[in-house]
Formats: structure tokens, C-alpha cells, sequence
């Protein structure tokens, strides 16, 4: 293998050329106006310092430039894993102190196991998760942020892991809305919600063109962030009860392997789970977001290598300071709309970043926390998407209820329980499904070769023969129904002598549907039925040809099934066309 294609950088750094640097050094400068206010807002929405933010927000976007695949990819602190990252340390009941270590501490565990699961290439596991479930864990998780910042607008003291709990505690609080705080924090909602749909229209009719309106457009946060902080520091609004991020230590970030070292057994123990899933979640809406990108240039990414990259950042967030990252929708597509031609660009950003902290941190000392948490509101609620309950009720009453038992479990009982909800459903689901595989028996068209659904189409079948064509591939979750639906069809019906299993859309038998076709294969036998096989796939017949199946097999190997039917009737006439009339529309 070579070097390359474990450390990327060495491909596309050695191309790298004037002309590359200028347009990833502008993609870095917007990106980094765009992160700074997010990692200070997601680091308190993690139950964090704001400093931590800012951390997680250098060391891993250098080591993702080494390590990742993607262009366009900007990693980072995002909502979905600092609420996890809240979750996970707040369901411990830790103090101050031991929180900070323990959201280090995962940072570590899930970069450890995402480099684990990269080097031993399993990023297919991925797949397992679907896109319905994971749409409707983001849209509820982002419900849940949405509220939980609605105390920071107000300016009380409120809580809750749930939904419920949240709503409840902002109730109980309502008497106690600090009103200096909550003009500042509805004033900054309006104004971002104005400047996602007014500003770039507004600077277009000024003469901008679109593209330059439009970044403009997305640095909207940061001229919030500077009216409200000089707002705070000319009018020393925090005398008037309202809370500012305060002081910010303008350094270098820590070196934090002391903290891993001193960290107990047992806390690694209690964060091992939350791990797992907060780079389950992180890696599947990372490697989604960076596939879309990726395709909009007809470019690839490696998804195998996107978790060692993904790993190598979380690995360095823990050894310098920060906590749980990964690819983040908004400022990836900034990233990419600015113009990013490669992962240089995250390195320029990190060191945008590691410039503010050293010296820019004291100018965020009077930095209303309520700008912040609008800022969060707004970037959240563009993740939130019911429709995806509509869609699938339409499409899948299967995939609505796992939608609906996520977003439900989600907002009632937790994101923990949410997202582990949402892994067991999609698997299950998808167990669920092919365990019933599509069986089709099938017929002739008249005048054609072309064998189709006898309940969908006019065909022309024979009495003494039973065609059944199964769309699955055979694996011990299904094995069992295919056995038994050859038998329920053949019993009770002396006419039929041949039942040929169609098997162009098998790609896998494993042992166990193996041993079921030998049954089905011996049963029949018993019958005075033969069993054949038509259309099987190189790969599975290599397979089937390791066993003793073939030499039991009571009927024939056929290349194509109409040379199957056309042999085995023999001279006999196929009867006249199935009453059941086609369905206009309907596919095979």
C-alpha cells in the first residue's frame, strides 16, 4: 500500500501551488470568522468553558488536513455531539473539574475508535445507520438544543435532559426573565433570522455580486457577535444581571495527556458507551456531509480513511484541550462555497483560530452568552425537518416508525437513548426487511422470454412447474421464510414435478441458507418434486460448488430460466395466460 493512501497530504501537498494557497487561505478566512462565535456557543452548549471550543477548534482541523480525504470537509465543534457530549457528562454528575477531563477523556475514547474502526476498514458500518432514523435523531436533537439555549435568551436558570424537562424548568423560571438580557437575545434571533433571508438580496441590490453577498451573508453571526460585546462593554450591561462569557484565557492550548493519565478506570468504563455512539453519530452526518460536497466536483472521498482522519482529530481535540469533534454541515459548506480546493484549507482556519485565541480572547470578555445562544437557536433549527415524518408514511410505513419512535424516544427520554434507539432501529429494520425477502413467482410474457410477477403481469405458466424468483440474498435471517414458502406452495398441488428458484438478484448464501436449500432440496425430493437453480451468479455458484449441494441436487443448473422452463416442459403447451389481470404501472 502506499504511503499516500494512508497520509493523504502527501498526494495533494505535493501538487500544491500559489494559485491553490490563495483560494483555500480566502475559504479560511471566512470559515474562521464563521467558527469563532459557534465553537465559544457549542463549548456552553457541551456544559463547557467557552476556551474549549475555541481548542477543539486547532489541533484536530490540522490533523484532519493530514489525514482526511475531503476537500471541502470542516471539522470542528458541531451541536449534535457537544449535546451528546452534555449528556454524556451530565448523566455522571461529575464536579466542574473531572467534567472538563471527562469530555477529554471522550474525546480520546472516540478518536481511538474511529481510527480502530478505520484501520480495520469498517466504515461500511455506516450504512447501517439509516438516513430516515438519522434525520429524524438531528431533527429532534436539534429541537432539544433549540430549547435548552431558550434560557440563555431569557437570562434564568432552567435545565432538563428531555424536551419535557426543559419546557417545564423555562415554565417554572418564567418570573424571573431578565429583560435587558432577553431584548439582546430576541434582537440577535431577529437579526439572524433576517440575515439568512434578507441580507444577500439587500447587498446584491447594493451591487454585490452573488458570491460575495453570500459569504458576507454567512459571516452574519460575527457582526452580532461584535454589536452586542460593544453593546455589553459600553453600556455595562452586565450590571443589569446579564450574563457575559467573561474572561477567556488568551494562551496557546494546554498540553492535557497529564489529565488523561489521571483519569480512574471506572470514569473510562462509564464513558466507553457515550463514546461509541457519539462517533457513530459523528462519523455518519461527517462522511454524509463530506460524499455531498465531494460529489458536487466529482470528487471522491475514502470513507475508510475519513475515520482515521476523523479519529486523528478527535485524538489531538483530547491531547490539547478540546472535546468531542467532527464534520460540521454549515461550516463545511461555507468552506466549500468560499472557494476551499483542499484540506489545506482546515490548517489555515486552525491557524485563523489559534491567532484569535492567543490574542484576540480578551475583546470576548463582554460577549453576551444570550448572542451566543441565539446563534446556536438559528444554526439548529435548520437541521430540524418534520417532513421527513411525511415523506416516509408516504413511502415506508416501516421507515416512519422507526422516524417516529426516534424523534419521539429522542425528545422524551434523551439523546442517549435516542441515538441508541436509532442504531437498533435501523438495524433491526434492515434485518426486518430482508427477513421477508421478495419472493416472486413468475411467468412468461407471451411472445417474449421475459419472465415477470404472475400477480402483476398476463403470463403464461405451466401446471407442472412452479417458478419462484427471489430478490434477496440468502443469509440466516431469511433462509427459514424462503424454505417455507417453497414448501407451503408446493404442497397440496400433485400437478407440479418442478420448482426452479430464479436467483439473479442472490449475491450471498451463507451457511445457514444453505442448509435450508438442502432441506427445501430433500422435502421436495420426498415430494416427487425436482429442485433447479437458473441464472446463478459466478461468485455464489464458486461458493455453492465448495459444498456437497450440488451433487445432492435433484434437478439442474440452468444458464438463463427460459431455457429452465423451455427444457422442462418439453413438449407440453404452457396454459393460457393467467386470469389476473396487469396492473398498469406496476413493477416486476
Amino acid at each position: 500500500m502506499k504511503l499516500s493512501n494512508g497520509l493523504p497530504i502527501l498526494d495533494w501537498g505535493r501538487r500544491y501551488r500559489g494559485a491553490l494557497f490563495a483560494e483555500d487561505a480566502m475559504a479560511a478566512l471566512i470559515v474562521t470568522i464563521m467558527l469563532i462565535p459557534q465553537s465559544l456557543a457549542y463549548a456552553l452548549l457541551a456544559g463547557l468553558p467557552p476556551e474549549m471550543g475555541l481548542y477543539a477548534s486547532i489541533l484536530p482541523l490540522i490533523a484532519y488536513t493530514i489525514f482526511g480525504t475531503s476537500k471541502a470537509l470542516a471539522v470542528g465543534p458541531v451541536a449534535v455531539v457537544s449535546l451528546m457530549t452534555a449528556a454524556a457528562i451530565g448523566a455522571l454528575g461529575l464536579p466542574p473539574a473531572l467534567a472538563i477531563a471527562a469530555a477529554i477523556a471522550l474525546a480520546f475514547l472516540s478518536g481511538v475508535m474511529l481510527v480502530a474502526l478505520g484501520v480495520l476498514r469498517l466504515g461500511f458500518l455506516a450504512n447501517f445507520l439509516s438516513h430516515p432514523v438519522i434525520s429524524g435523531f438531528i431533527t429532534a436533537s436539534g429541537v432539544i438544543i433549540a430549547a435548552s439555549q431558550v434560557k440563555h435568551i431569557l437570562g434564568v436558570e432552567a435545565g432538563g435532559a428531555t424536551l419535557i424537562d426543559v419546557l417545564l424548568s423555562l415554565a417554572r423560571a418564567a418570573p424571573d426573565v431578565n429583560w435587558a438580557t432577553a431584548l439582546i437575545g430576541v434582537s440577535v434571533l431577529a437579526f439572524l433570522f433576517w440575515v439568512r433571508g434578507g441580507l444577500q438580496p439587500l447587498l446584491m441590490r447594493l451591487g454585490l455580486k452573488k458570491r460575495a453577498a453570500g459569504l458576507l451573508t454567512k459571516a452574519g453571526p460575527a457582526f452580532a457577535v461584535i454589536a452586542t460585546t460593544l453593546a455589553a462593554w459600553f453600556w455595562s450591561l452586565d450590571a443589569q444581571g446579564v450574563a457575559l462569557v467573561g474572561s477567556v484565557p488568551n494562551s496557546l492550548p494546554p498540553l492535557t495527556v497529564s489529565t488523561l493519565l489521571e483519569i480512574e478506570p471506572s470514569l473510562w468504563r462509564d464513558l466507553a458507551g457515550p463514546a461509541l455512539l457519539i462517533s457513530i453519530v459523528g462519523f455518519a452526518e461527517s462522511v454524509s456531509v463530506a460524499q455531498t460536497l465531494a460529489a458536487k466536483k466529482r470528487q471522491q472521498i475514502v470513507p475508510d480513511q475519513e475515520l482515521i482522519g476523523l479519529g486523528a482529530a478527535n485524538v489531538a481535540a483530547s491531547v490539547s484541550g478540546g472535546y468531542p469533534v467532527t464534520g460540521g454541515f454549515a461550516r463545511s459548506v461555507v468552506n466549500f462555497d468560499a472557494g476551499a480546493a483542499t484540506p489545506a484549507a482546515g490548517g489555515f482556519t486552525a491557524l485563523g483560530i489559534l491567532l484569535v485565541t492567543v490574542f484576540l480572547t480578551p475583546l470576548l470578555f463582554f460577549l453576551p452568552k444570550a448572542t451566543l445562544a441565539a446563534t446556536i437557536i438559528v444554526a439548529v433549527l435548520s437541521l430540524v425537518d418534520f417532513s421527513v415524518l411525511g415523506k416516509t408514511w408516504r413511502y415506508s410505513k416501516a421507515d416512519f416508525a422507526a422516524v417516529a419512535a426516534t424523534i419521539l424516544l429522542t425528545l422524551t427520554l434523551g439523546v442517549e437513548v435516542g441515538v441508541s434507539a436509532g442504531v437498533l432501529l435501523s438495524v433491526g429494520l434492515y434485518l426486518f426487511k430482508t427477513s421477508r425477502p421478495h419472493i416472486a413467482e413468475v411467468g412468461r410474457i407471451d411472445g417474449t422470454e421475459h419472465y415477470r410477477n404472475i400477480k402483476r403481469y398476463s403470463v403464461l405458466t405451466e401446471p407442472s412447474i412452479v417458478s419462484l424468483r427471489v430478490d434477496e440474498s440468502l443469509y440466516f435471517a431469511n433462509a427459514r421464510y424462503l424454505e417455507e414458502y417453497v414448501l407451503n406452495r408446493v404442497v397440496g398441488d400433485p400437478a407440479i414435478r418442478h420448482v426452479i428458484l430464479a436467483c439473479p438478484a442472490i449475491n450471498e448464501i451463507d451457511y445457514s441458507a444453505l442448509e435450508s436449500l438442502e432441506a427445501v432440496n430433500s422435502r421436495l425430493e420426498a415430494l416427487g418434486v425436482r429442485l433447479h437453480l437458473s441464472e446463478v451468479k459466478g461468485p455464489v455458484m464458486d461458493r455453492l460448488k465448495r459444498s456437497s449441494f450440488l451433487d445432492e441436487l435433484t434437478g439442474e443448473i440452468f444458464l438463463s430460466h427460459h431455457q429452465a422452463v423451455t427444457e422442462l416442459s418439453g413438449a407440453a403447451a404452457p396454459s393460457a395466460p393467467s386470469a389476473i389481470a396487469r396492473e398498469d404501472g406496476a413493477a416486476a
